[in-house]
């Protein structure tokens, strides 16, 4: 069990203790790099001057969790201990510092909520994943991957075909990301394409000059890439397409050494046979809850 030692957070100084604090902090990160790759990525974000990370040591300062709050949303490392202090100072900051979202692990989300929900927040919409990783190269099973029909063509976007990929990115965000309740926004949309296209690799899918399905990293964090923003014009639905694009892209991204990670919402069956039919494997559950 957890003693109740008490959180700390870590400073921008560099100071060699905070040095050696910052070190230990990221080997924490790295030995669960693959179930927290989104976390890992706001961790490296230098661009961002709005994150705080919080660590709990034990008597020898080993890292026994960590609290990440970047971007409106909170990343906790907890390991699943529910025995883990929540922080005392988490009203004062919550009310301070707004968030948006948590996410993680189920078992560290829950244990979140519910600290949260003392406190009065309730989310307004809760999603739960399969997270699944892959390591080396796409294989196909014995079911083969589909070819997609005549004439598909899965490419690299030219920066002038934004216009042209954005109705996919809207329909994306519409049908995937956004939570309960939530105002779809142009304008963010496509400033999201926009850094998607500017820093992730993305992919492209066309038939008869058309683009027709996009898929793209959406994070990458020590060793890994996350894949994300994957989609098919409803038109296109059931050619294969999204499993032409996965395994393009898989191929490009294994043969960079990286790992892979990806989360798909439990009840995309559809989804979940694609990946698993290029080489996937579920690893855990991950879950999002918006407030």
């Amino acid at each position: 069990m957890i003693k109740p030692y008490r959180w700390q957070k870590i400073r921008r100084s560099h100071t060699a203790a905070n040095t050696e604090t910052i070190d230990a902090a990221l080997d924490f990160f790295k030995k669960r790099e693959k179930y927290c790759v989104a976390a890992c990525a706001h961790l490296l974000c230098r661009q961002n001057r709005q994150k705080h990370i919080w660590y709990l040591p034990d008597a020898q300062a080993q890292v026994l969790a960590v609290l990440l709050h970047s971007k409106r949303s909170l990343f906790p490392l907890f390991d699943g201990n529910r025995s883990t202090p929540i922080p005392r100072f988490m009203d004062r900051f919550l009310r301070t510092i707004h968030f948006h979202s948590i996410q993680g692990q189920m078992q560290d989300v829950e244990i979140l909520e519910s600290a949260v929900g003392n406190l009065g927040y309730t989310p307004q919409d809760t999603i739960n994943y399969h997270l699944m990783i892959m390591d080396g190269e796409p294989y196909r099973t014995t079911g083969g991957i589909k070819k997609g029909p005549p004439g598909l063509i899965v490419r690299k976007p030219d920066p002038h075909e934004i216009d042209a990929i954005f109705p996919l990115q809207a329909a994306y965000e519409i049908e995937e990301v956004l939570p309960k309740g939530a105002e779809f926004y142009p304008p963010s949309c496509r400033k999201n394409l926009e850094q998607v296209m500017e820093g992730e690799q993305m992919l492209v899918a066309c038939l008869a000059n058309r683009i027709v399905g996009k898929i793209n990293t959406s994070a990458a964090s020590f060793s890994r890439y996350q894949i994300g923003g994957v989609y098919v014009h409803p038109d296109y639905r059931g050619l294969g397409i999204a499993q032409c694009m996965t395994f393009a892209l898989v191929r490009l991204l294994s043969a960079q050494c990286r790992g892979l990670s990806l989360f798909v919402k439990k009840r995309n069956q559809a989804a979940l046979r694609v990946y698993s039919r290029v080489g996937f494997e579920i690893a855990g559950d991950y879950r999002i809850s918006y407030y």
